[in-house]
């Protein structure tokens, strides 16, 4: 257990993440716990910086007295030879996104799924989980889908605009779950899948503030599915709002967000954080950034 007199120094690595909501969750976390706890993001894109100086920036992390560091698009992957030590689910998944940096070694961990899963069983409990539909087969994709599997979904269709991917990502994750049942689908099967499943649940940049719109036909769900989704600016998508509107259980990306943020914080900290504190905080921020941009019209949200 970490001591409160301790102060924290930690980092999120990324292209495009000064925008993130996640250094000020963390923040007011640790000034609750009455801790000394400050958090920074490392933008490769203001920095000027490719993905490939990751191993560079660890060392600099080190070096500068960093705690430990988030990390995200384009490095979650990159990042993974140069740790001394890795989670065996991060590394199953091929994707590091929390980094604890103690006695000049560097650990790796991925809260990307259990972020999601600790969402699904807090937001969606008791949710049939025999059959699901994922659409978007990408990075976020893959952490979801293994989050799934792990809480025990039995049949996984995993959908993506490149079917290609989606055969590709279900036969990895077959390797993983031999004793279910996963395929990979174009978006023309979802007229015959979605009516066989439990829930849909989705991992695509649309419904974003940049890409509205919807990712699949609504007229395929019913009130008896339930819908999660992954997108959380805006935390109500066009998705969230039409499947809740028929009646069904949801699940909105901010969920997965706050989880996220609970799992690195007891990770870099070993002290335990207040999930629903954490999210209340989270839809602050969020309802914030809503009423700057109702304020100004030409001003857009940035996704982490």
């Amino acid at each position: 257990m970490s001591n409160r007199s301790e102060s924290y120094l930690i980092g999120l690595i990324g292209d495009g993440v000064t925008p993130s909501l996640t250094p000020s969750m963390h923040e007011r976390e640790g000034d609750v716990q009455g801790l000394r706890y400050l958090y920074r993001p490392i933008d490769l894109a203001e920095l000027g910086l490719p993905a490939s100086s990751i191993g560079e920036l660890l060392q600099s992390a080190y070096r500068l007295g960093y705690n430990g560091l988030n990390i995200t698009h384009p490095c979650k992957q990159l990042i993974l030879e140069h740790l001394d030590e890795v989670s065996a689910d991060a590394r199953r998944l091929g994707a590091v996104n929390t980094v604890v940096i103690k006695d000049a070694r560097f650990i790796g961990y991925n809260t990307d799924f259990s972020g999601f899963g600790r969402a699904f069983e807090a937001g969606l409990p008791g949710a049939a989980r025999d059959r699901v539909v994922q659409l978007g087969a990408g990075g976020a994709g893959s952490a979801v889908a293994y989050a799934l599997l792990s809480s025990g979904v039995k049949t996984l269709d995993l959908v993506d605009m490149d079917p290609d991917r989606a055969v590709a990502r279900a036969a990895e994750l077959a390797g993983l779950f031999p004793d279910r049942t996963i395929t990979g689908q174009s978006t023309a099967e979802l007229a015959r899948i979605v009516p066989l499943a439990d829930g849909v649940v989705h991992c695509t940049p649309v419904g974003m503030a940049a890409h509205p719109g919807l990712p699949l036909d609504m007229e395929l769900v019913e009130p008896r599915h339930w819908v999660a989704d992954i997108v959380y600016r805006p935390i109500e998508t066009q998705l969230v709002r039409e499947a809740r509107a028929k009646g069904c259980q949801v699940l909105d990306g901010g969920r997965m967000a706050v989880g996220q943020a609970v799992d690195a914080f007891r990770i870099f900290t070993g002290m335990e954080p207040d999930r629903e504190r954490m999210r209340a905080h989270f839809l602050e921020l969020i309802a914030a950034e809503d009423a700057a941009r109702d304020e100004s019209p030409a001003a857009q949200g940035a996704g982490k």
